[in-house]
């Protein structure tokens, strides 16, 4: 066993001054992602610092009707939170097609943000990766991929982000709330994730010391609706092969408003810029869908063996889009 510190902070600054002051420090809550790499030998953080008592694991609506939630939050309750259901029930949907129900009690929000690949080389510390050893390689490439990216990867990683959480958020233009020695911030969580290029040991937009300390909703559309579908090997506890997340609003049949994202495709939750300018102001029928999916994915580059993935999105995404469109309140 590696020995390791570990403290368990009362404040959020307090947390911050102890993780900044402790150089290759993590942060620990709910434990399900980072306690298992610390087993497999992954990750050797020497100190912990532990904000699962932190006063972060709180929902609140606010006045102009988005919604704060708090790093800490159980996935669990995030689920079952009744403004979600009601007002984000792709956010919903997607916490409740990831993990198992005991995972998700333990969960939390900050944590499912910060979730590694589950790329097999990553999690194996006898291969070489890149993203664990930079300037190791990338056995993934020329090995076992099917499961891995045809979008955003580099010639330095091909792995994909494994959030179901994430992706939902990126279709609602959610926002990470950080706070760290320089003060606070807040990213979009389009832009929180990093695509790999010559740097894929970091995963996010994250600076030494700094802490996540809620999630931002935007006010959602009353005239909007959303879903979230997964595809993956096994109908539950699998990562998904393709996910996607879509918000879409149609007025007298044509799109006024659409947001969709993939998951299982890239190494980030991809928002498909594309694809929702061509949605925009076109008749919402599957026609406009699938030519505005094929926008999106013309930027595909599937390696050997996942080029099926290309098909399996594309075919998602216009399901969903049609699906949501025959229902136009």
């Amino acid at each position: 066993m590696k020995p390791f510190a570990y403290v368990k902070a009362a404040t959020p600054d307090e947390a911050v001054r102890a993780c900044a002051g402790h150089p290759g420090a993590r942060y620990l809550a709910g434990g399900t992602n980072l306690v298992d790499l610390m087993k497999l030998g992954v990750e050797t953080p020497e100190f912990l610092v532990d904000v699962s008592g932190l006063q972060l694991d709180v929902v609140e609506e606010l006045p102009d009707g988005s919604l704060t939630v708090g790093a800490t939050v159980r996935n669990s309750e995030l689920a079952a939170h009744p403004v979600v259901i009601d007002r984000y029930p792709v956010l919903s949907q997607a916490l409740l097609s990831g993990a198992s129900g005991q995972l998700r009690n333990a969960a939390t929000t900050a944590g499912n943000l910060l979730q590694r690949t589950r790329c097999p080389y990553f999690q194996d510390p006898g291969k070489p990766c890149n993203k664990r050893l930079p300037g190791s390689g990338c056995p993934a490439i020329d090995g076992a991929h099917r499961e891995l990216a045809v979008l955003g990867y580099s010639a330095h990683c091909v792995a994909t982000n494994p959030s179901d959480m994430a992706v939902a958020l990126a279709a609602l233009d959610a926002a990470v709330q950080l706070h760290g020695p320089e003060g606070d911030r807040t990213v979009p969580v389009t832009e929180f994730h990093r695509l790999p290029g010559d740097s894929p040991e970091r995963d996010t937009v994250i600076r030494p010391g700094e802490l996540i300390t809620a999630v931002r909703l935007p006010p959602a559309s009353p005239a909007a609706l959303s879903h979230y579908r997964k595809a993956r090997e096994r109908a539950s506890y699998a990562f998904a092969l393709v996910s996607t997340a879509t918000v879409l609003e149609v007025r007298n049949g044509v799109v006024h408003h659409a947001a969709l994202a993939f998951g299982g495709l890239a190494p980030r939750p991809w928002r498909a810029h594309a694809a929702e300018e061509v949605l925009l102001g076109a008749p919402a029928t599957r026609e406009t869908f699938t030519a505005a999916v094929d926008a999106e994915l013309a930027a595909a580059r599937p390696l050997r063996d996942n080029g099926f993935k290309v098909t399996l999105a594309r075919n998602l995404a216009v399901d969903e889009l049609t699906a949501l469109a025959a229902r136009e309140r």
